[in-house]
């Protein structure tokens, strides 16, 4: 066996220079010091196990492909036996749909019992609904059965028993065992496991609680030096959100080497996904030409013929199909751009991002600004933009806020965990007093206006905004005044979408950093009228676009080149030079 030189950050499992592999077909799984004896004995014990539900029942080494068998080495390779440690404590796999990741999960679990060396160790297979963690357990069972020196079935010894009510099945040489488990909080209660196999994590994104359950099962692992957690799953079919985002972003950022020489966590990431230029195209991504390069198991449990029957058949159905369709078989990543009846300036909202804008800075930047207000009731976000003019270029600059009531986190639980990853990035505020939103507002409306740089306030003309009108004539901003116009909607909306959409194809339109802005700008849908076009939810009820909607109502006043109403109280003091 090579020796091996332990480095104190471990091993790099970046693999930068991923987009070539994958365009080539080449494995994603970098060049490693594996230790070659434990890897290869992993790979001929899952090579001998068979297919438990496929006529003939075909051992591994013939029905599987060369990704996965990769991934068992690395998951069984980076075990050192003198030391009795694991040097890749955890796998991220991102491997479309049909390309039997549970069955073969299911393969990797048995591995890992028969080559464990811990008595009455705990193993773990993780799904996030009863039907997943049950298919798990079917097929190592099923494996087992099709072994007869390993099914200690009635009347025959064997190594392993299986508990088939208990979906557990038991090593009667050391006696540890692997349980199947549904997610869940209670799920590490009493139990230090060995190895974790977590299934179709993306499933997880909407669940209010699988950030305190993913602390859970790393916590358990952590008291073994030789625990894994291995994480296998699809794509979302909605923007990531929630756990699985994060887990996401952190397996991109290991794989595209951002971490280099810091030790931020020992995971190995296996992403199938485009590299940006095919993602980001869609004439790219739907060409059957490409789809190789994210379907590992092309020619074993998929076949091209088969996928492209069943694509064009789910294209012709609209939006919604392409999309699952597209997340699940190509993970494409849903987000801006992807939907077929999207607000064509969608396309360039990613390109126009100016990170250095905040209220600062835009007020700094600002000749004049457009304050835009849009929102509903309790069950709405109350969106705000700030669409400013800039000294000199003329360039339109836009900052976004939103606030909605804490109740909206019990009605739309779907998208529960999404807006609690904007309040964490401090887009949005989450509020149980029904005022603070408004106050809030009218906070940064006064400050606006006292820097003589507020133009007026936009408002939605259709929308429940007494309340706030009150409180900004406390401040001085009347209808009376021209610094309140109310602004027409659906139809009456469309100069400023299109003006909006130009703008940012020709970069005189560029807007602060904001997942919540990227959210609802995807979530625009533009319906067609008789003479016109208006913007909508791509889904009702759950898709908020109401700070997008506020970005427009701001574009509407700032198309007539309005400039700022009044002096401001820091040149009346001296204090500012125009």
């Amino acid at each position: 066996m090579t020796a091996h030189v332990r480095q104190p950050v471990g091993w790099d499992l970046s693999c930068v220079d991923w987009e070539d592999r994958i365009r080539n077909g080449q494995s994603l799984i970098p060049d490693l010091p594996l230790f070659q004896e434990e890897a290869d004995l992993a790979v001929e014990i899952f090579d001998e196990l068979r297919l438990p539900d496929v006529i003939g029942q075909p051992k591994m080494r013939d029905a599987c492909g060369p990704w996965f068998r990769g991934i068992v080495r690395a998951a069984f390779g980076c075990y050192d036996p003198s030391e009795h440690v694991r040097m890749i404590r955890e796998i991220f796999a991102l491997v479309p749909k049909g390309q039997s990741k549970t069955t073969y999960s299911g393969g990797l679990i048995i591995v890992a019992m028969l080559m464990n060396r811990r008595h009455n160790a705990e193993m773990l297979f993780i799904g996030p609904t009863q039907s997943v963690s049950d298919r798990a357990f079917l097929q190592a069972a099923g494996m087992i059965q099709a072994a007869p020196e390993l099914y200690g079935g009635p009347g025959r010894s064997g190594r392993f028993h299986i508990v088939w009510h208990e979906k557990r099945i038991e090593d009667l040489l050391n006696g540890s065992m692997m349980k199947v488990k549904t997610f869940a909080l209670d799920i590490l209660t009493g139990s230090m496991p060995v190895v974790v196999l977590l299934d179709e994590l993306h499933l997880l994104g909407r669940n209010p609680h699988a950030a305190q359950v993913m602390r859970q099962i790393r916590g358990g692992l952590e008291k073994n030096a030789e625990g894994l957690l291995i994480i296998i799953t699809t794509q979302s079919d909605a923007p990531p959100a929630g756990v699985f985002r994060d887990e996401l972003i952190t397996a991109r950022k290991i794989r595209n080497g951002d971490y280099r020489g810091k030790l931020i966590r020992a995971m190995l990431p296996i992403l199938y996904e485009f590299p940006d230029d095919i993602a980001s195209d869609p004439f790219k991504w739907q060409d059957p030409e490409n789809w190789g390069m994210v379907m590992p198991n092309l020619g074993r449990s998929m076949r091209l013929h088969s996928l492209v029957l069943d694509w064009e058949g789910e294209r012709v159905k609209g939006e919604r199909d392409i999309r699952i369709w597209a997340s699940q078989h190509l993970n494409i990543e849903i987000g801006i751009g992807i939907k077929t009846d999207a607000w064509p300036g969608a396309e360039f909202w990613d390109r126009r991002i100016d990170a250095t804008l905040t209220m600062k800075t835009l007020m700094e930047r600002s000749e004049v600004i457009v304050v835009g207000i849009d929102g509903g009731g309790l069950d709405d976000l109350f969106g705000f933009a700030a669409l400013g003019r800039e000294k000199e270029t003329r360039r339109w600059l836009s900052v976004s806020r939103a606030w909605c009531h804490e109740g909206v986190l019990d009605r739309r639980q779907s998208i529960a965990s999404t807006l609690l990853d904007f309040k964490a990035d401090g887009d949005l505020t989450i509020v149980d007093d029904e005022l603070k939103d408004v106050s809030e507002i009218i906070e940064i409306i006064a400050e606006i206006n006292e820097a003589g740089l507020l133009a007026c306030v936009a408002i939605d003309n259709e929308g429940p905004y007494g309340e706030f009108v009150e409180e900004l004539a406390k401040i001085g901003i009347t209808p009376e005044g021209g610094q309140i116009e109310g602004v027409g909607q659906g139809y009456k909306l469309m100069n400023a979408i299109k003006t909006t959409e130009r703008k940012l194809a020709n970069g005189t339109f560029v807007h602060s950093a904001s997942r919540m802005m990227d959210w609802c700008i995807g979530n625009i849908k533009i319906e067609p009228t008789a003479t016109a076009i208006r913007a909508t939810k791509q889904n009702a009820g759950d898709a908020k676009i109401d700070p997008a909607m506020a970005l427009f109502d701001a574009v509407t006043v700032m198309i007539t080149n309005p400039e700022a109403d009044g002096r401001s109280v820091y040149e009346e003091r001296g204090l500012r030079v125009a």
